[in-house]
């Protein structure tokens, strides 16, 4: 573990970790990586929606144990309750007395499968824990570690059966992302390639981490203390101000998009060797940060309008900050 860090060490880090997953997984490029990476260092949660099959359950594995962390799974199901998420009191013979059965939510990465196909009450069970790492149980409150991450994921096209998440549920991720089919033939054939290699479904088993739970702590930090200029807030606030006048937009972005933003822009400089962030990065992860937290007229919807489309019309339409500082 490193005890003093500089950028450089910092990027050679990062760039282990992503190199790391990309030995499993085959993505398009490796900007799904960095933005997931981007993501974790921002101490943010990060929602994966894409066509079945397209291996985020596979992805969310990866990451957790590439960083050394305790990693658990909800498969989310209709019949899923909130004490299947959280914990309950449970009956103990031995004492004659009630003692907590902590949930699987005590954990460092929580991967939410398919978490619209829970009922709205079994997903608000989340919301606690992802904004103030504590969840209540019986009216006792409980602590949650430093590092703690939900990973969700969901299908967009399945609509049968689901429940779609709130807005204000949707607010807690920091990021949304997609990954999209690949690109070429030659990573489809990757991916049998590396199926024929294994011998096995999931290649999970055997990943050694790369780093620890301290070193990830001590990005977060290291990311904290990433210098932002004054331009550059004023750049990101006006974007997410634009957001709410847009007129294909019936609900805009809220202030915890902008700080989401601002987050994410602070871990990707880090994870690029940078202690300053520049307007590069916000163009760069704008839409992944804002466009889940819109909601757009019905009329637009109606015409193909997505919500990114209004955040790419919203980066052309806001000036970008000419002259900015890059810290001390």
């Amino acid at each position: 573990m490193f005890t003093k860090m500089n950028t450089e060490d910092i990027r050679t880090m990062c760039g282990r970790i992503i190199d790391e997953a990309g030995k499993i997984f085959v993505a398009a490029d490796k900007s799904v990586l960095v933005k997931i990476l981007s993501g974790f260092l921002a101490g943010g949660h990060i929602l994966f929606e894409d066509n079945p099959g397209l291996g985020k359950t596979l992805l969310v594995k990866v990451f957790a144990k590439i960083a050394g962390c305790e990693w658990k799974r909800i498969q989310f199901t209709p019949d899923l309750m909130p004490a299947d998420i959280i914990g309950t009191k449970v009956w103990k013979g031995i004492n004659s007395s009630f003692e907590v059965e902590k949930g699987p939510i005590f954990t460092n990465f929580l991967l939410a499968d398919e978490i619209n196909r829970a009922m709205p009450k079994t997903q608000s069970a989340l919301l606690e824990a992802m904004e103030e790492h504590q969840v209540t149980i019986e009216g006792i409150t409980y602590k949650m570690g430093q590092l703690f991450t939900v990973m969700a994921t969901q299908n967009p096209i399945e609509m049968e059966g689901t429940y779609p998440l709130p807005e204000a549920q949707m607010d807690r991720f920091i990021m949304k992302i997609s990954m999209g089919y690949l690109d070429s033939v030659e990573k489809e054939s990757e991916i049998l390639r590396r199926r024929v290699l294994w011998k096995k479904d999931d290649p999970t088993e055997g990943i050694k981490s790369v780093i620890t739970r301290d070193d990830i702590i001590m990005l977060q930090n290291e990311a904290e203390n990433v210098y932002v200029d004054e331009n550059i807030i004023r750049y990101i606030s006006e974007i997410v101000r634009a957001t709410r006048k847009n007129s294909n937009v019936r609900m805009g972005a809220s202030p915890r998009g902008g700080l989401a933003l601002l987050k994410l822009t602070r871990a990707f400089a880090l994870i690029n060797g940078r202690s300053f962030v520049i307007p590069d990065d916000v163009k760069y992860l704008a839409s992944n940060a804002l466009s889940h937290r819109l909601m757009l007229n019905v009329d637009s919807i109606l015409e193909g309008v997505t919500a990114d489309t209004v955040i790419n019309m919203i980066l052309k339409g806001v000036e970008v900050p000419k002259e900015y500082t890059r810290g001390i």
